[in-house]
């Protein structure tokens, strides 16, 4: 809820950058449609193709998890449209990762960029049907409100609304639930660029990387390659919680040093013992995650990665007890559909809460390990690499840690062991 009190969440570019998806006053209320239109947006298409191109050399990689270019998921979109007779868009909005506030964010406070960014997608895809797809109860207002100020022409704009989960923003559970069905993944192929929504080809992207389309528009792909690194360009919002600081959203240039934001956001180094990287996807680091630069191919050689940007610092809580309390809400969130998936995320969440609470053995710990490599790939969606990447990165890059907790000796977790529902959850605070 919007409120004219002192925002509980920092919301900034990084001092010397000028923001392109935060806007020039981030801190304030819903950005007004003429004040949206005097940017320039909602700018005539005029060359689709052109466009198109622009998108390829940007380089512009998807901002909700999975990094994969956009370009490439536009033109098989597009390519298989024109087999089946047309396509849809989607702008994906769901954000069931709890780390994150970057798309509601934007669906709230920038929803005409969002809405301008889904407009260019549909016509580089030859769409005349898009939705944007939400369960916060704020987003949807706000973009109900956006369709009812601007006319889109022959392309048709609706919202859905489904109810949050980890698994609800999936691409599968995307058009799945939109085709009238459960909110739940399904086993590919066929992934939703060959048949989604109605059974056309479908385009489902994250409303952060759609926001780029209207800079892409406007200002050319070398303007958007002039920050970040060759292989990660642009700038992304990073949410960043835990450090015993209020939650951060933050647009910063890709290749920024952890360090230099977590100055930033007011968190010692001194205090860091490590980091929940990608929201809970990405797994755990330690304290090397200190020299890493934001970037996915940096990440990636650490054996964790960017993901969604969510980062959550952590410095006074145990990581033993922080990877059980993941492990926990990925048992309590799978969708229940795959048996691998549904025993394997309950059978690591049991050996990771047993060792948080020193009743582990050396046997549990060994089976631990085992299922962080035997349950990869095996379930419809990601929740099970997701607990996998955590249970295994925990046993890798806090080992002493984890040695204490089997010898009972964690003085941290017998004064106070973390528990938590949704850790490092950056839900609960007010955007004003």
């Amino acid at each position: 809820m919007e409120t004219s009190a002192a925002p509980a969440i920092t919301v900034t570019s990084l001092p010397g950058f000028p923001s392109r998806l935060l806007g020039d006053r981030p801190g304030h209320s819903r950005e007004a449609y003429q004040a949206y239109r005097e940017l320039g947006g909602y700018h005539p298409l005029a060359d689709i193709d052109d466009l198109l191109g622009e998108v390829e050399r940007s380089g512009l990689q998807g901002r909700g998890g999975a990094a994969f270019p956009l370009a490439v998921k536009l033109r098989a979109v597009r390519d298989n449209g024109r087999l089946a007779g047309g396509c849809v868009a989607v702008a994906n909005g769901e954000e069931g990762e709890p780390a994150s506030i970057k798309d509601r964010w934007l669906l709230r406070h920038r929803p005409h960029l969002v809405l301008d960014g889904l407009r260019m997608a549909a016509a580089l895809v030859s769409a005349d049907r898009a939705y944007v797809y939400v369960s916060d109860a704020e987003s949807a207002h706000s973009v109900e409100t956006a369709l009812a100020e601007h006319a889109f022409g022959d392309l048709t704009i609706e919202l859905f609304k489904v109810d949050p989960g980890y698994i609800a923003g999936e691409e599968t559970a995307v058009t799945r639930a939109i085709n009238g069905g459960p909110v739940k993944p399904t086993d590919k192929p066929p992934r939703p660029f060959q048949k989604g929504v109605g059974g056309l080809p479908t385009l489902v992207s994250n409303v952060e990387t759609l926001a780029n389309l209207p800079y892409l528009q406007r200002h050319g792909s070398a303007s958007f390659r002039s920050l970040g690194t060759s292989s990660s360009p642009g700038t992304f919002l990073v949410t960043l919680t835990g450090g015993g600081r209020p939650p951060g959203l933050y647009e910063i240039p890709h290749g920024l040093p952890l360090r230099e934001l977590l100055a930033l956001h007011g968190v010692s180094s001194e205090q860091v013992q490590g980091a929940l990287l990608g929201g809970y996807f990405a797994g755990l680091l330690n304290r090397a995650v200190l020299d890493a630069t934001l970037d996915h191919e940096t990440l990636r050689g650490l054996g964790s990665g960017l993901g969604c940007g969510a980062i959550g610092v952590i410095t006074e809580d145990c990581p033993v007890a922080v990877a059980a309390s993941v492990l926990a809400y990925f048992d309590r969130e799978n969708a229940g559909q795959c048996g691998s998936c549904f025993n394997g995320t309950a059978a690591m969440a049991a050996a990771s809460g047993a060792l948080r609470d020193g009743l582990a053995t050396p046997e549990d710990l060994d089976r631990l390990r085992r299922w962080s490599v035997v349950l990869r790939g095996r379930g419809a969606c990601a929740t099970l690499d997701a607990a996998t990447n955590v249970a295994g990165s925990l046993l890798d890059q806090f080992p002493q840690a984890v040695a204490r907790h089997l010898e009972n000796t964690c003085e941290t977790c017998r004064a106070h062991a973390f528990r938590a529902q949704r850790p490092y959850e950056a839900e609960a605070v007010t955007y004003a």
